[in-house]
């Protein structure tokens, strides 16, 4: 059964600390209360030795909070939060919990903000990097309506989805990426190793090869003597891609190549509109008001399309007009999308639309991601193949060109 370190209060006054066996934290918290206490903390006790702390805290140290960090948390405290525990107990049970260190002080200076009186919306916000505006929004919202475990647990059920669909599109990017370093490290060997062996075969009869032949001799002879330089403009042109994709410019033609190019445009206008419906969902339910959601929503879609299309949906709502009014005129959205949306405002039940589509279009894009996966394998093995073949048959042929040569003299 999993044990609770707690610290609680009791009626006299004084301050005891323990642990307790609960088969949850909410069943812990109960079963401190029976016997008179009032709970100050209660955390999981967590089976890991010192040693292996020492070690995860030196790892974590120059590292700030990754994203399952935060879903950790955001777990953690809707947990703790429902078994009645303070907000302000709770941050300092968790930060003392943490192993990354640049988070610990964050949660720390979270807890000191929320001591002072501050909301705790108003205390996260100070960090943008690690709680965006849906998180911000969303907690906010929840303070209002006083449902702010409950809202925890939903930006929690978010997070997860995103990880996953993050996880998934990195997934399928690595198998292909994989067999593009096969093929390049093959093709790199084939003409630096291998074919200079048949450089003193060839030597003297440079008339009798055929073309394909000579390309790849003088391909191989440059590759061998300029090897550094080819590897300083390989790196100059990776860099150079990167830098650009980072301006605005660069930026906009990287995300339209995404949602052109034909074998992965699929997959990414199905995560964008997953993406993007079920952050506007999420908010609309959390209550958060309709611009602020649209505003939100275009920042989290992660495309810059996207991110002018939910802006001037953004401009249409604010002078009084329909979200669909504006989405039916942009081809980034099919048209039975537009249509449920705009049934969804008609009803009044929007969020609960939006969560519909943004579920369809996620199983959409666990689909495409196999189908892209499945297509780039062969479409790879057959390239590779191709190329390699091409190296073979430019040997082969002046061998057995020559061998006929001196057979007919």
């Amino acid at each position: 059964m999993p044990q609770y370190r707690y610290q609680a209060r009791q009626a006299s006054g004084q301050t005891v600390a323990g642990v307790v066996s609960a088969d949850s934290a909410a069943n812990a918290a109960s079963i401190l209360r029976a016997q008179g206490n009032h709970v100050l903390q209660l955390v999981p006790v967590q089976q890991v030795t010192s040693q292996l702390s020492g070690i995860l805290a030196k790892l974590n140290y120059s590292s700030g909070p990754s994203q399952k960090d935060i879903l950790d948390f955001t777990t953690q405290l809707a947990v703790m939060i429902r078994a009645g525990i303070s907000i302000r107990a709770a941050l300092e049970g968790i930060s003392e919990q943490v192993t990354n260190q640049k988070f610990r002080r964050i949660l720390i200076s979270i807890r000191s903000d929320v001591e002072s009186g501050k909301q705790f919306s108003e205390a996260i916000k100070k960090y943008p990097k690690l709680f965006g505006p849906l998180y911000v929004n969303m907690v906010k919202a929840s303070e209002m309506s006083g449902s702010f475990a409950k809202m925890l647990d939903r930006i929690a059920a978010y997070l997860t989805q995103e990880i996953e669909t993050r996880k998934m599109v990195i997934g399928a990017s690595i198998y292909p990426g994989i067999i593009a370093l096969m093929a390049i490290s093959v093709t790199v060997f084939l003409l630096t190793f291998v074919l200079p062996k048949f450089a003193g075969v060839f030597k003297g009869k440079e008339e009798v090869l055929p073309m394909p032949t000579k390309f790849l001799m003088a391909l191989s002879s440059f590759m061998v003597e300029w090897w550094w330089v080819l590897l300083i403009a390989a790196a100059a042109l990776v860099t150079g891609f990167l830098l650009f994709i980072k301006t605005e410019l660069g930026s906009f033609w990287w995300d339209r190549f995404k949602l052109t190019m034909p074998l992965i445009s699929r997959m990414f206008k199905a995560l964008y509109i997953c993406r993007s419906l079920h952050t506007m969902g999420e908010l609309l339910n959390a209550g958060v008001p309709m611009l602020d959601t649209i505003a939100i929503t275009g920042d989290i879609s992660g495309n810059q399309l996207f991110r002018r299309l939910w802006r001037s949906v953004y401009g249409a709502v604010k002078q009084g007009k329909k979200v669909q009014a504006q989405l039916q005129k942009s081809p980034l959205l099919p048209r039975s999308v537009v249509q449920m949306i705009s049934a969804g405002e008609e009803s009044g039940k929007l969020g609960e639309v939006l969560e519909e589509i943004s579920a369809y279009y996620a199983k959409t894009l666990r689909e495409a991601i196999k189908a892209v996966t499945s297509m780039i394998e062969p479409i790879m093995i057959v390239a590779m193949g191709s190329v390699v073949g091409f190296i073979a048959m430019a040997i082969i042929l002046p061998i057995f060109k020559m061998s006929n040569l001196v057979q007919g003299h």
